[in-house]
């Protein structure tokens, strides 16, 4: 949900418009300033008064359209953390102590690298998921399950 503050247009980004506009204006009186005159010692005031400083006002104008972008981009962002921090919960939740899976029997898929408990939510309902060969765990070639953590249990 955005605030009417954040869907207006702030100062700093009508002087970006304001700046382009004018300088826009001033390099096509400089262009037709310039092409009217067929000696150069004549278009020289033209180029002075009117294209370069247009040109100057564009860059500007540039850089004021981009100042103001990242300061409403700023301001979203401060409002986005605002509605985080109020969304948080005032006492934090107590980590679970109880473990993810109680089982005894081991298990494994095809291919991976890690066995788990029977009940580990990792395995819980795959099919393809086939019992502890205890060899693959005394050569290391298995690493326990970090979210079941079973109890290595060797021959």
């Amino acid at each position: 949900m955005r605030t009417a503050r954040l869907r207006t247009v702030h100062p700093v980004q009508w002087a970006g418009w304001a700046a382009l506009a004018a300088g826009a204006v001033l390099c096509v009186l400089g262009w037709y300033g310039v092409s009217g005159e067929r000696f150069a010692e004549r278009q020289l005031p033209y180029l002075a008064s009117c294209t370069v400083p247009g040109a100057a006002l564009i860059v500007a104008g540039a850089v004021l359209l981009a100042h103001g972008r990242d300061t409403l981009a700023a301001a979203r962002v401060a409002e986005l953390y605002g509605l985080l921090v109020a969304a948080e919960p005032e006492s934090p939740a107590e980590p679970a102590t109880a473990p993810l899976a109680i089982s005894g029997d081991l298990l494994m898929v095809p291919g991976g690298t890690l066995w788990h408990r029977a009940d580990c939510p990792l395995v819980a309902g795959k099919v393809e998921a086939v019992p502890v060969d205890r060899k693959l765990v005394a050569s290391g070639e298995l690493g326990a399950c970090p979210i079941c953590e079973p109890a290595e249990e060797t021959d």
